[in-house]
């Protein structure tokens, strides 16, 4: 057994709206049976077992089911995540081969976790298999450490969930705590319990304890009287001149490194000032504060939540060494080795060794029964303490004195730590002091306390980085289809341009923020949707949505505001990624439609069945366009009240019902060629759709078509139209079938004498496609310029070229074809054989690239610097194109 092929699809996907790992899982079923099955079971953990097995016994086994083993494997996957505290569910199975392959998909929370489950279950399947011993238990262990380092943390979590609830984006900018809430313009950011708004100048000035004391001071705020120490001389001088008991710590820091408190002795206070100057090389010596260690959390402004730390201790059982207690102890599955769980494991380190030698006790001591040993003099929860909420006992004063320390420090989101007896009561009273404020404070101890209620402090946070109702999004509009979406992205785009929105743009031509190109090549997949929505400057994104990053990768969002599927078509990408028919193309293209939010709309074209049937996916409004307002499908859903975008008497016209408004007349519309065009009509008709859906005012809906242009700056290499010595030559990107139907409709609309083409087919298409491709050129155009591109995409040379001339055999029609070598050539040749009348039509691929030479071209002739070079191409193509059919 062995996995192929393997995806992970980071966004919504074919199988599911949520994260998932596809593979294609090779196995020969006849050699799974009843004794591999329950060799599997014997090799499986409790834990995975308990995962994977219903509770009334084992799933019913299936003899000679290729598909049972298949699904089988996909919940044992999802069981071991599971069993490394990575709660997932969705497991999907398809049949690719009878017997021998399967396309499959898990549920991932963490990517590295998924990946090596899905190893994991290849190895126990082929340890069955091979009945050979498979030792599970420390592949788990080793799996949970994994899920625990590469997971957010509970702080920055409790942020991310509260963030989703509110229907905030989230997206984890690096491997730890830097997370982005929300898209493009309306973005914000934490690190941890940070935001963007907490000042470096703040959280410098919190590490920095005697300058935090000193600020407190000055504005009233009760804090314990110290100063600095020098050497472990000052520093006991220090105390005996404050009074013992004292505080020794370093003068920055957090987290309680180096803090020691309670120090009575001269020895202490000098092994203290060691620790301390060890992790600053700055001490502070200050006096103790009497009573309970308090944290007090504040989020903008206000007390969030408040707790007791106690520091870590074992009860004695009269029968178990320190040692073998804090071993127990450390087994609570609420401890872990950093701060991803909601408590930390005990240490017996020097420090809290040297706490044991002050009580007279060693690691090997056995504590009497009820005996509390205590193990570090600080209450911080990264050195093991626990915690007890204590939100509603804190008195208003004692809530109001941690605000202003807040305040004073100038940070929005602070730890304020408190000693004081008690906290119902003001701290004058008590005597008590705020001893630190902290920045990026933890939020565990609030979170998940040792007792008492959890606070959702991640809400907190949230609210107060975001106003009422406020979900940080921005516009997206998402297009795909098979022909059609670069036109009909680029034309929305310019609608929202001209409105005033700063538009974030990709397509296949490449990345776009405000009408600056910011990256090349095809851009149409999910890697460079998360580019756009991430800039800083983008308040709408335009995303063309191809087939093969939805296929790779998913989706790059999680909702758009509009969807547009411009059309389904055969002939293209078919026999590719698991795609075979043109109702398996419409299931990818469907994906966008699925994620429409409740208050977005799908804009779906009323004259393709496949588009039609996906607008009960649609969760928000559904808006039809076609060019025939006597559509059946638009008729009954304008019946029903439904929206449509429609042509009549030569207009534009947006549909609500029975109402009708007018936005353009066709004939002033420069996309269209005079209305001419049918196939760039469609695409005016989906982008006015998505335009007014996201409330562009009818004036704004109108300037943009009447200024939107195929000119090669605006679209290129889509339909852009040029004249050259009395010819019309027409660059469009078309490569498959319907484009070409499309294409061949509005040349005849055109004025011409002769049809000229110069064409390729992508050798990753299926062979009939590409001799359905060649039959519809050859019957339409007089003369053709075929060649091979140098990647022929794991073809053989010359293959292209023997399959297209099957085609134009099929045409049944005279024309005349010639070979060139490579683009350029063949467009070259076929430019300087153009005679008065001609209509020469070029597939440009290497959009750019031909572009510019066909615009050289064009300049040297026109500038009649020799005319010689012209002739010579002519005569050089003939010479290397020869004529291959007549």
């Amino acid at each position: 057994m062995k996995t192929e092929s393997l995806r992970v699809l980071r966004g919504p996907n074919l199988w599911s709206d949520d994260t998932v790992i596809e593979a294609v899982l090779s196995f020969e079923s006849d050699r799974l049976d009843a004794k591999v099955f329950e060799r599997l079971q014997h090799r499986l953990t409790a834990e995975v077992a308990q995962h994977l097995f219903e509770e009334d016994g084992v799933p019913s086994y299936q003899p000679g089911s290729g598909l049972f083993w298949a699904r089988l494997f996909t919940e044992l996957v999802a069981a071991v995540q599971c069993a490394a505290d990575s709660a997932v569910s969705a497991t999907f199975a398809r049949e690719v081969r009878v017997g021998q392959e399967y396309r499959i998909a898990v549920q991932y929370r963490e990517e590295e976790v998924g990946k090596r489950a899905l190893e994991l279950g290849v190895e126990l399947l082929n340890a069955a298999l091979a009945d050979r011993p498979f030792d599970l238990a420390p592949q788990i262990v080793e799996l949970r450490k994994l899920n625990e380092g590469v997971r957010l943390g509970p702080s920055t979590g409790a942020i991310v969930r509260a963030a989703e609830a509110r229907g905030i984006p989230a997206r984890r900018l690096t491997d730890g705590s830097l997370v982005a809430l929300g898209f493009g313009a309306r973005q914000r950011r934490i690190w941890a319990a940070e935001t963007d708004r907490t000042s470096a100048i703040a959280e410098s000035i919190a590490q920095d304890k005697e300058l935090t004391k000193s600020l407190l001071s000055a504005v009233g705020v009760p804090v314990p009287e110290g100063r600095h120490a020098a050497t472990a001389d000052d520093a006991w001088a220090a105390a005996q001149a404050i009074g013992v008991p004292v505080v020794v710590k370093p003068r920055k820091g957090n987290q309680g490194k180096g803090v020691s408190v309670r120090l009575s002795t001269e020895a202490a206070v000098r092994a203290a000032f060691e620790i301390a100057v060890a992790n600053d090389g700055e001490v502070i010596v200050e006096r103790h504060v009497e009573g309970a260690d308090f944290r007090l959390l504040v989020i903008g402004g206000r007390l969030a939540a408040a707790a007791r730390r106690e520091p870590p201790q074992i009860t004695g059982d009269g029968v178990s060494s320190i040692r073998a207690l804090v071993a127990i102890e450390n087994q609570d599955p609420r401890r872990g080795d950093d701060h991803s769980t909601s408590l930390s494991k005990i240490r017996l380190d020097a420090i809290g060794l040297e706490i044991l030698t002050e009580q007279g006790l060693t690691p090997e001591s056995v504590p009497t029964r009820g005996q509390v040993v205590t193990l570090r003099r600080n209450a911080n929860l990264s050195t093991g303490g626990m915690a007890a909420d204590v939100t509603d006992e804190v008195h208003p004063d004692v809530a109001r004195r941690a605000v202003e320390a807040a305040e004073m420090i100038g940070l929005d989101i602070a730890g304020i730590d408190v000693v004081a007896t008690r906290v119902d009561q003001p701290l004058e009273r008590t005597r008590g002091a705020i001893v630190e404020v902290n920045a990026a404070p933890g939020l565990r101890m609030h979170l998940e306390p040792s007792s008492g209620k959890g606070r959702a402090v991640g809400v907190n946070i949230i609210e107060s980085m975001f106003g009422r109702g406020d979900d940080a999004r921005i516009p997206i509009v998402a297009i795909t289809g098979t022909n059609g979406k670069t036109t009909t992205t680029r034309c929305v785009a310019h609608l929202l341009q001209k409105s005033g929105k700063r538009v974030g743009m990709t397509c296949t031509d490449g990345i776009y923020v405000e009408g600056r190109r910011i990256d090349t090549g095809d851009c149409s997949g999910p890697k460079s949707a998360r580019v756009v929505l991430s800039h800083p400057r983008v308040d709408a994104a335009v995303l063309e949505t191809a087939r093969g990053g939805m296929l790779r990768e998913g989706l790059g969002f999680d909702w758009c505001d509009v969807a547009i599927v411009t059309n389904v078509a055969e002939g293209d990408h078919l026999g590719m990624g698991g795609i075979h028919t043109v109702e398996d193309l419409a299931r990818v293209k469907e994906i966008p439609v699925r994620r429409v939010s409740k208050h977005g709309a799908a804009v779906l074209n009323a004259d393709d069945a496949l588009v039609v049937g996906m607008a009960e996916l649609c969760l928000g409004t559904v808006i039809f366009f076609s060019r025939n307002p006597d559509s059946p499908v638009l008729a009954a859903h304008r019946r029903q009240g439904g929206k449509a975008v429609t042509v009549r008497d030569g207009h534009i016209v947006l549909a609500s019902g029975r109402d009708e408004r007018r936005v353009a007349r066709l004939d002033q519309l420069p996309l269209t060629h005079g209305g001419r065009i049918g196939f760039q009509v469609d695409n005016l008709l989906a982008s006015v759709a998505a335009g007014y859906w996201l409330g562009l005012s009818m004036d704004a809906l109108r300037n943009g078509v009447e200024t939107f242009t195929s000119d090669l700056g605006t679209t290129p290499g889509r339909f852009n139209v040029l004249t050259h010595r009395d010819s019309t030559v027409i660059l469009d990107y078309g490569h498959n079938s319907s484009a070409l139907i499309a294409l061949s409709e509005a040349i005849e609309k055109m004025p011409h004498r002769r049809r000229k083409v110069v064409y390729t087919a992508a050798g990753d298409r299926r062979d009939e496609d590409i001799i359905r491709q060649a039959q519809i050129i050859g019957g339409f155009f007089d003369e053709i310029y075929i060649y091979e591109d140098q990647c022929t995409r794991g073809r053989a040379d010359g293959e292209i070229i023997r399959l297209m001339c099957q085609g134009f055999a099929r045409a049944q029609r005279p024309r005349r074809i010639l070979q060139a070598k490579g683009e350029l050539a063949a467009i070259g040749g076929a430019i300087a054989a153009l005679e008065p009348g001609d209509l020469l039509l070029c597939q440009v691929d290497q959009i750019d690239l031909a572009l510019e030479f066909v615009t050289g071209l064009f300049q040297q002739s026109e500038a009649r610097q020799v005319a010689s070079p012209f002739a010579q191409f002519a005569a050089a193509a003939v010479a290397v194109l020869g004529i291959m059919g007549g």
